[in-house]
């Protein structure tokens, strides 16, 4: 199958922002794979912000909150350009496909595990986590076995950092009604279910492909 087959669909790919920047980054020493493990490390800031807010109170917080969502919108950002730098910009490396998804497994676990333990809550961000993990083995289990990529919901990666971003600006607001955490436990539990949710939906429509 083609590279753009098993792409994730995007609609961000295709703006002008969006293929401008790409652009830029391609002329440019950067490399797909850099842009990849930068995604790394954009996720582990997520995660260790997210840990600090958990204890955190008033500007800590605020600023922890605020690190937390923006660079996991980075970290998403990173996905975005290091497939169009490699696919449209011609900049394709031969172990692409590594970086392409081993970042992302170790993003995710970062990113959920951090909230985890920011929110008290450990064991749900680890399950937050492995489930994010199997829904993409599933995915790549269906593409070992001939079948093109699913990235179906309801909780893919776009829409699990969509829960984390939209928490945590949500829970800016928790001082109104005297919470702490509540919305970001919720995200997690969310993320946590979603995510099971969705590699069984993959898993179901795998063995029906398979089966004709």
């Amino acid at each position: 199958m083609s590279d753009a087959e098993n792409r994730r669909p995007l609609a961000s790919r295709d703006t002008g922002w969006a293929q401008g920047v790409a652009r830029r980054i391609a002329k440019t020493s950067v490399t797909p794979n850099q842009i990849s493990m930068f995604s790394m490390v954009f996720a582990a800031l997520a995660g260790a912000s997210f840990f600090l807010a958990g204890s955190a109170e008033g500007g800590g917080r605020l600023a922890a909150l605020l690190a937390g969502g923006l660079c996991t919108q980075a970290r998403l950002l990173c996905n975005l350009f290091d497939g169009m730098v490699a696919i449209e910009a011609g900049k394709k490396e031969p172990d692409g496909a590594f970086w392409n998804e081993f970042p992302d497994r170790v993003a995710d676990m970062l990113i959920l595990v951090g909230l985890g333990y920011g929110v008290g809550e450990p064991a749900l961000g680890w399950a937050a986590a492995g489930f994010a993990v199997l829904t993409a083995y599933v995915r790549e289990l269906g593409r070992a076995c001939g079948q093109p990529a699913d990235f179906s919901g309801p909780m893919a990666k776009p829409h699990r950092m969509a829960a984390v971003t939209i928490a945590a600006a949500l829970t800016l607001f928790e001082p109104l009604w005297n919470g702490h955490n509540e919305v970001l436990t919720a995200a997690l539990w969310i993320i946590a279910i979603g995510a099971a949710v969705t590699a069984l939906r993959r898993s179901w429509r795998l063995v029906a492909r398979l089966r004709g």
